[in-house]
C-alpha cells in the first residue's frame, strides 16, 4: 500500500486529511531523512497497521538502515518514556525526584543525529501526549532545528495520527 492509496481510502468527510497528507509528504522544510523518519515514528505511533505499512513502503527507501532503526526506536523509547513521564507529571509528588530506572540507552546512541532523533522523538511524544517530554523535545529540536522544524514535525505526528483515526473509524462504521 501506498499513500495514494491511504488517501484514496479516506472518506469524503476527511477530505481535509487527504490534502495535508499530500502536502506534508513533500514538504521541503525538514531534510529527507527527518522527514521519513518522522513519518515513519509517527505511523508506528499511531497504532494503525495499515498506515504503518503505507508510510514505511513510501519512505523505508528514503532513510538508511540506522535510521530506519531509530525512527522505530524513538517509537519505541518513547512509547514508553511517555507513559511514565506523563505518570510522574500528573501525579506529582516525589516522583519527579526518583530515578525513572528504565533502560533509555538508544536516546543516549540512537545511530543517527541526536536532532534527527529528538525530531522523531518530539512527533511521538505529541501523539501520546506527554507533556514532559514534548516540552523536553522542542527545546532540543528548536534549539538545534528551528521553530519551523518543530511545527512541521507536529504537523506531521497530528496528520498521520488523524489519517490512522479517519481509517479506523471508517472501518468501523462501514464508511471505508
Amino acid at each position: 500500500m501506498s499513500i495514494d492509496a491511504l488517501k484514496d481510502r479516506l472518506p469524503d468527510y476527511a477530505k481535509d486529511l487527504r490534502l495535508n497528507i499530500g502536502s506534508l509528504v513533500n514538504d521541503v522544510t525538514l531534510t529527507p531523512q527527518q522527514l521519513a523518519g518522522t513519518f515513519v515514528a509517527s505511523a508506528i505511533a499511531s497504532r494503525n497497521d495499515d498506515v504503518t505499512k503505507a508510510i514505511v513502503a513510501e519512505f523505508a527507501d528514503k532513510l538508511t538502515p540506522e535510521a530506519f532503526g531509530a525512527a522505530k526506536a524513538a517509537a519505541a523509547i518513547m512509547g514508553m518514556n511517555n507513559i511514565y513521564y506523563r505518570f510522574v507529571h500528573m501525579a506529582g509528588g516525589d516522583y519527579g525526584k526518583m530515578p525513572a530506572q528504565l533502560r533509555m540507552s538508544v536516546i543516549g546512541r540512537p545511530g543517527v543525529d541526536k536532532a534527527d532523533f529528538e525530531l522523531w522523538s518530539l512527533a511521538v511524544s505529541a501523539i501520546n501526549g506527554c507533556d514532559l517530554c514534548v516540552t523536553s523535545h522542542e527545546k532540543i529540536v528548536r534549539e538545534a532545528l528551528g521553530a519551523e522544524a518543530v511545527q512541521t514535525a507536529v504537523r506531521i505526528a497530528a496528520t498521520v495520527h488523524a489519517v490512522a483515526v479517519a481509517l479506523q473509524g471508517a472501518a468501523a462504521l462501514g464508511d471505508a
